[in-house]
């Protein structure tokens, strides 16, 4: 089976982005976009997932942090995508619920080669450590849509803006982790009817 890695470099008027991705890691990361919360919220994806993670973000912050949130999204989905190639033998389907103190968060992902992303994630305030709360949202749907994911992501209870969205992200990078594992049985097989996911 092919190395399961990917590096993408995107570069506009508006952001500078470097990503490096390995599926099969041990949860490593090195991670810096500028933003102290959105760095702690990318974390919990090799943390959780075990997917070995660099990301280096420079954006236009002056105009505030849409436009390095959303890029680094599409990158990151972008990345994800080149990783898991033809998606032979994975489980393609994954799901977590996941508990931070009071904060309840559940996570479906299907690898399945049609980016669309349902998020239902309601916040008390405009900001959250710094980070605009819409955008934790905006992110989620920009990696669904370049990984070619469908992926559902709900906060079902809560009272801290943090724990809520600490909880979804570290609820996505469980079900992440649990979607892109090789399934020994069909390790050389396309999980789909169709015989293709892309």
């Amino acid at each position: 089976m092919k190395q399961r890695k990917a590096q993408i470099k995107r570069k506009t008027k508006e952001t500078d982005i470097s990503i490096k991705i390995n599926l099969d890691g041990k949860g490593l990361s090195s991670i810096s976009t500028g933003n102290g919360f959105l760095d702690h919220l990318l974390n919990q994806i090799p943390r959780h997932g075990l997917i070995d993670l660099e990301i280096k973000a420079v954006g236009d912050i002056e105009t505030g942090w849409h436009h390095t949130v959303e890029d680094v999204g599409i990158s990151l989905g972008k990345a994800f995508k080149d990783a898991i190639g033809e998606a032979r033998g994975i489980v393609r389907m994954g799901h977590a619920l996941v508990p931070l103190d009071e904060a309840l968060a559940q996570v479906a992902i299907d690898i399945s080669g049609r980016g669309h992303g349902e998020i239902d994630a309601k916040f008390a305030h405009a900001s959250v450590e710094g980070l605009p709360s819409d955008l934790i949202k905006h992110f989620l749907e920009a990696f669904a849509t370049e990984a070619k994911i469908t992926l559902h992501a709900n906060i079902l209870t809560g009272l801290n803006d943090h724990h809520k969205a600490e909880a979804i992200f570290k609820a996505f990078a469980k079900a992440l982790m649990n979607a892109i594992t090789i399934d020994q049985r069909r390790k050389n097989e396309i999980p789909s009817t169709k015989g293709t996911l892309t």
